[in-house]
């Protein structure tokens, strides 16, 4: 494609393209326009528009810590709220009824009832820092 003979020619986004008058407005856009620069501009030696900017990424906000709760306790809470579902799970179960015995909701199930959850429960944390 060779380069514009008059500047009325050049796209509307080059530097050295006229404003753009009443005519320019209601003219139909052409729909195979690219977001480039046009390739007039750069024979025309037109300055192309700046770049978009990337938008400057925020750094993630750190964990916040549950006020109050230390990490020992934090475990056992956890380990309290384990053991109180697991104990939701194995009623659910037992209250399953017998068409579904062989569904996969009822293997789920199972398999959570099956777990000894009590090795958690023995288990008693560091304290941290030299302090246990």
């Amino acid at each position: 494609m060779d380069a514009p003979e008059t500047p009325a020619e050049m796209p509307a986004g080059c530097a050295d393209a006229p404003a753009s008058t009443a005519a320019d407005a209601i003219a139909t856009p052409d729909v195979t326009e690219t977001r480039t620069m046009p390739i007039a501009c750069k024979a025309a030696g037109g300055t192309p528009p700046p770049p978009e900017q990337p938008r400057p990424r925020r750094r993630a906000d750190p964990p916040v810590k549950p006020a109050g709760r230390s990490r020992p306790q934090r475990w056992r809470d956890a380990v309290v709220e384990l053991l109180a579902l697991q104990a939701g799970y194995t009623d659910w179960l037992a209250t399953l009824p017998d068409s579904l015995s062989d569904s996969p909701t009822a293997e789920a199930l199972g398999a959570i009832v099956d777990l000894d959850l009590t090795e958690l429960a023995d288990i008693e944390p560091p304290r941290g820092y030299g302090r246990d």
